[in-house]
């Protein structure tokens, strides 16, 4: 995430770097390198020249040339200005007094739209919300079963009309959300190309029917300067509420996340950080910031392990370790938790001294955690629970069901006596509660 604009910044902070005192050359000189970095994330040209301007102003005063570690105060200066940037907090989605809590979701073709529609909308259900998707595009070929597809996986309803007028359609879905108690409504509108006249209309006459709580642009941060552009005029058109960026997990170029609020004054509310359907953060300003200066993530990190704690399993899983009875069964519940934080790559990214990227030539394969729990869910009850009894032909009936060989199996064998023998430690010792899942051996 935002990997080349972090590389950037960290060789344009190794100008300040070993200096005990900076004179006035030294600060145009590292201002210049910052500048160069953020115009080469496709940062909007004027956020640039009055982000510069500030720092720059911090720079020069006695907080920066009094200080014994000047690098530093410029680090934190610039840290504090990208927060102030992009927003300075997280913006929260606005939910209506009285419901249902509609929500227009809007943006052009190929941005995202309809699956983090549905993103948000499974989000809000594990919330206990009662959410409905609506499908009001009806000129996308196969529009409307891509969202009935993405609300199976959601388990969200979806109501369509198919090919009738959308704004009719957005007036029978509200009668219906209201009848059958959906406190959150979900407009997926169609998205163009580009923007035209034809589009703008419709979605403005969607707005006066539906009374939106919220218009969320939906935007492909991979575009750069473009998904800036598309939100300002959008939100000239619309008024938008926010902005979700979409593809934060790909290489981009981090221009969007720096410049949309600013050319906006909207915030954006929600970041795609993946292409399956749990894969959307709220957005925080200053955790964005922390990761584009290689300072980590932890809250988020704790958030996504805690989404993943079930308190009645770690109860289990502490009676177990006490009778040193742990199972492959519980070494398979662990590696579940692993894998619902995410990819590694990006747990590694939150941790404080992992820049964005760091763990980029590493060889972490994604493939290890998804053929070890095969070859678990390929062992019968009694070998999981008793795995000295896996003999040679267990072994090889087991790599015939998960796709697996023999040397895949009896690694991951060892790696489960490894963790026995440190649950064995555990056992000894004051479990922990914090449902934090144990590392891999």
């Amino acid at each position: 995430m935002l990997q080349g604009l972090a590389d950037k910044l960290a060789e344009a902070f190794k100008k300040f770097r070993n200096k005990g005192v900076l004179t006035d050359s030294d600060i145009k000189e590292g201002m210049r390198a910052i500048k160069l970095a953020l115009l080469e994330a496709d940062v909007n040209f004027t956020v640039v020249k009055e982000f510069i301007a500030k720092v720059s102003e911090r720079a020069k005063g006695k907080e920066v040339l009094e200080s014994l570690m000047p690098a530093q105060q410029i680090v934190k200066i610039v840290n504090e200005e990208l927060i102030a940037l992009m927003g300075g907090s997280n913006s929260k989605l606005t939910i209506a007094s009285k419901p249902p809590t509609v929500l227009l979701m809007c943006g052009l073709q190929g941005s995202g739209k309809t699956t983090h529609t549905g993103k948000l909308a499974k989000m809000y259900k594990k919330q206990g919300k009662s959410p409905l998707l609506v499908a009001c595009d009806i000129y996308r070929p196969a529009a409307i079963k891509q969202l009935q597809i993405v609300g199976e996986q959601a388990g969200v309803p979806v109501f369509e009309k198919g090919t009738q007028n959308p704004v009719k359609t957005v007036k029978e879905a509200l009668t219906h959300a209201i009848k059958y108690g959906h406190d959150m409504v979900f407009l997926d509108t169609a998205g163009r190309l580009h923007i035209d006249e034809e589009l703008m209309n419709e979605l403005k006459e969607i707005k006066d029917v539906a009374k939106p709580t919220e218009i969320l642009l939906v935007v492909d941060a991979m575009t750069g300067q473009d998904a800036v552009n598309v939100s300002d005029s959008f939100n000239k058109l619309l008024d938008i509420t926010g902005v979700i960026l979409t593809k934060m997990d790909g290489d981009t170029r981090g221009g969007a996340a720096l410049s949309v609020r600013y050319v906006t004054g909207k915030p954006i509310k929600f970041i795609g950080t993946g292409e399956k359907l749990d894969n959307i953060e709220p957005f925080y300003p200053d955790r964005m910031a922390s990761r584009i200066l290689g300072m980590g993530d932890v809250l988020s990190l704790i958030e996504k392990a805690e989404a993943q704690f079930d308190e009645k399993k770690s109860a289990e899983l502490e009676a177990k370790i006490m009778k040193n009875s742990f199972t492959l069964t519980d070494y398979l519940d662990q590696l579940s938790q692993i894998k619902g934080m995410g990819s590694l790559d990006q747990i590694a990214g939150m941790i404080p001294g992992i820049k964005p990227g760091q763990l980029k030539d590493a060889k972490i394969d994604e493939k290890l955690l998804s053929h070890t729990e095969a070859i678990i869910l390929s062992m019968t009850k009694k070998e999981r629970n008793h795995p000295d009894v896996l003999n040679y032909s267990r072994k090889k009936r087991i790599a015939a069901g998960s796709g697996t060989s023999l040397e895949e199996i009896n690694k991951v064998l060892k790696q489960y006596d490894q963790m026995k023998q440190m649950m064995k430690q555990f056992s000894k010792g004051k479990f922990g509660k914090r449902g934090m899942p144990f590392q891999m051996g």
